[in-house]
Order: structure tokens, then C-alpha cells, then sequence
């Protein structure tokens, strides 16, 4: 077997139903097998999930593992040449797993590798590509100053924003929600550390693949990555639990330094912490208190043009709407079509089965000037997907 894909779901199912969507899409013709594993989501997503998703091997867990835990339970289980852990907020293409299985083909050297992560608006996700957080990086990205200097390559190393996005790189970290490792690799520097809950999970296997010998690569191959659509990030838990993993990463792997230095980093996560999760509580109330309008501009088929709007007037009634009957043939570029005049739309919707989700990425990354947010719709879910919510078509219809 060629690949084998594993996710690990808790209380997602609508995002890892089109991530699974799109992964179909992108596998087609490749041996590959997908394993989930769910820690004990209470949203349904079993029943769901394996309803829709037959081959799909599904493990269900009576407790939440966390991501480390979770990944390694299917890591075992799995059979493939290259393993990719893939988290279930995204949206893959062909472009991406073909290109990174022929990179690791042609590479003995690596490791792994990832891709080239898109936000929701179709810009550049700088998570795609990282650096070794040692003492002196971690402290420019606690200072402020790699954000200053986002290009330097001394104080703006974390992000390596000096490097290309548009070519392959030889990088340090790779992000955990799309990482395409040798099966080999795993073997050779062991599964991911249990001690990580959630978060840093990546940064330490990233580092034990280099201290292995291989190296990690990034690919400008696109992906989507809706970024944490399971975690509310306003939480104490969520700051609390991302800030211990850096402090747990800075413990097992630079234990050695002395007090002098450990010290100013301990105080300086937690300073970050305390921070960040002000300002989130802060964020948090202010988007709860303020739902803004979404003004769409949807691009399908007739059917789905349909349902679309019915879900509209129901959830956005007061927003600025524009319907366009259409598919990759009789209109390829999508919204960036010449004619169509964007101003006073924030979003853009496609119809998945009149647009592939490749061509739909590709649109999305190509946009210049006045960028769209991404949401989908899919006549067989019946479900519109956006980075905030889910509608779901049949049960508004159901309540009129």
C-alpha cells in the first residue's frame, strides 16, 4: 500500500466530512487506505461518519487521547509506504498528495514534507513553514521582534519568511495538520511524544526527524486549512494547554541550559499566555456581541443556486447576495471571471460539484486586490460550509 491517511476527529464531522470529500477526489488511483480515529466526540460523528464513509476504518475512543495519542493509535494500525497525518479542517487536492508522494519518491533524504496551507481567504498560512524554536528564536517570537522583521533571517527565523513560498525549501518544522512522513521515519525516531496533549506534538517529531538524519522539506503545494474548527481559542484551556506544550517542548530538548537563560523563556511563555489570553477574552466578547452581515457572491449549478438561497434568506436575510449559474466549463475562473464586478461581497460560495476542490483552491490563492472568504456547498451533504458555521439545507427546510 501507498499511503495511508490518518485524522483524528473530535466534534467535527461536518468539516471531516468534505475533508474526507476532498480527499477521495485527491487519492483517486492511488493505494491508499484512511484510518480516523474519534476521541469521544458527542456530536454524533460515528454514526455519521461511518454512515457516509464506508470504507473509512474507524476507531472509536471512550475518552478524549488527545492529537499525539490519537495519531499514534492510528499510526499503528496503519500499512502504507508514507503515512500523512492530516487534520480534519482541511480541504486536500490532487495536486498536493501526488506531488508530495513523487517528492518522497525522488528524495530518500526526506523525512517529510508538507504544504503550502491557505486561510480561508486564500492568502498564505505562515504556520506552513517554521523554524526550530530554540531559546534565541522562541525569544524573538515572545519579543515581538520577529514580527517586526518578518524577512530577517536572524530576528524573522520562526516563520522563515525569507525563504520562497513558490519553491521547495529545506525547512525545520513541519505543521502537524498536513505532514507526510515515511513510514520508515516513524520507525526509526518513534511515534509522536504522548506527553504533548495538543499542540507541539509537531515541533518535537519535527526535531527528532532531523536529529535522525532525514530532512524536512516544504512543497508549494495548496492546501486549506480552516485552522482549529475544534478548539475555541478564547479559552483558558486552549491558552493554557498551547503555552504548557512550548514550555514542555523547551524542557525535554534544552533542559541543559542554564538557569539564567530557562528562565527569562519560562517567564516569557507564560507572560505570552496571560496575554493572549486577555486579548482573546477580549475578542471573544466583541464577536459575540457583533455577528456581522456576510454579503455572498455563489457560483453552481442550478439546483444548488437553489438550496443556497433558501439557506441565505433564512441565515443572512439582510445581506447582499449574487447568484450565478455556472461550473468549471462554461465559467473556469470563478469569481475572478473579468465581468464580475466583486464590490460589497465578502465571500464567495462554490457549488464542490460543479467546481473540483482543486480548481477551487487554485481560485481562491489566485485572488488579488479585494480577497474573498471561502465557503462550499455540496448538493450530496446538503450542508453550506463556512470557517465560522455549518447550515445545514434540510433541517431549515424542515422548520418552515
Amino acid at each position: 500500500m501507498k499511503l495511508s491517511v490518518v485524522i483524528v476527529n473530535y466534534n467535527v464531522k461536518h468539516f471531516l466530512e468534505q475533508c474526507l470529500n476532498s480527499l477521495e477526489q485527491a487519492a483517486a488511483g492511488i493505494d491508499y487506505e484512511t484510518i480516523v480515529v474519534d476521541n469521544a466526540s458527542t456530536d454524533g460523528s460515528t454514526e455519521y461518519i461511518t454512515a457516509r464513509f464506508p470504507k473509512v476504518k474507524w476507531m472509536a475512543c471512550r475518552e478524549n487521547n488527545g492529537f499525539s495519542k490519537g495519531n499514534n493509535i492510528a499510526i499503528a494500525q496503519s500499512k502504507g509506504e508514507y503515512i500523512l497525518m492530516l487534520n480534519p479542517d482541511t480541504i486536500v487536492t490532487k495536486e498536493a498528495i501526488e506531488g508530495c508522494i513523487e517528492f518522497m519518491d525522488k528524495n530518500a533524504d526526506a523525512g517529510a514534507c508538507g504544504a503550502y496551507m491557505l486561510r480561508t481567504n486564500g492568502t498564505f498560512a505562515p504556520e506552513s513553514r517554521r523554524a526550530l524554536p530554540t531559546p534565541f528564536v522562541a525569544f524573538c517570537k515572545m519579543s515581538g521582534l520577529s514580527k517586526l522583521f518578518p524577512k530577517s533571517r536572524t530576528f524573522g527565523r520562526y516563520y522563515m519568511q525569507y525563504l520562497d513560498k513558490n519553491e521547495v525549501n529545506q525547512i525545520e518544522i513541519i505543521s502537524g495538520a498536513y505532514m507526510m512522513l515515511r513510514h520508515k521515519t516513524i520507525k526509526k525516531t518513534g511515534a509522536l511524544d504522548e506527553d504533548f496533549f495538543m499542540y507541539g506534538e509537531d515541533i518535537d517529531l519535527s526535531y527528532r526527524i532531523l536529529k535522525s538524519g532525514y530532512k524536512n522539506y516544504f512543497l508549494p503545494l495548496r492546501i486549506l486549512h480552516y485552522k482549529g474548527e475544534s478548539t475555541n481559542k478564547s479559552t483558558y484551556r486552549y491558552v493554557h494547554t498551547f503555552y504548557r506544550a512550548m514550555q514542555l517542548f523547551f524542557k525535554k530538548h534544552y533542559s541543559h541550559y542554564s538557569l539564567l537563560v530557562s528562565l527569562p523563556i519560562n517567564i516569557a511563555i507564560w507572560s505570552r499566555a496571560m496575554l493572549a489570553y486577555i486579548g482573546n477574552q477580549f475578542l471573544h466578547r466583541k464577536v459575540t456581541q457583533e455577528i456581522p452581515t456576510t454579503n455572498c457572491i455563489v457560483l453552481g449549478n442550478s439546483d444548488t443556486i437553489s438550496e443556497v438561497e433558501h439557506i441565505l434568506q433564512e441565515k443572512q436575510k439582510n445581506g447582499k447576495h449574487s447568484f450565478i449559474v455556472a461550473n468549471e466549463n462554461t465559467m473556469p475562473n470563478g469569481h475572478l471571471e473579468e465581468n464580475l464586478n466583486l464590490t460589497g461581497f465578502d465571500t464567495v460560495i462554490y457549488d464542490t460539484e460543479a467546481y473540483t476542490y482543486s480548481t477551487i483552491l487554485k481560485l481562491l490563492n489566485n485572488s488579488t486586490g479585494h480577497r474573498l472568504r471561502l465557503g462550499t456547498y455540496s448538493s450530496k451533504t446538503k450542508k453550506l460550509i463556512t470557517e465560522e458555521q455549518v447550515f445545514d439545507y434540510e433541517e431549515i427546510i424542515s422548520k418552515k
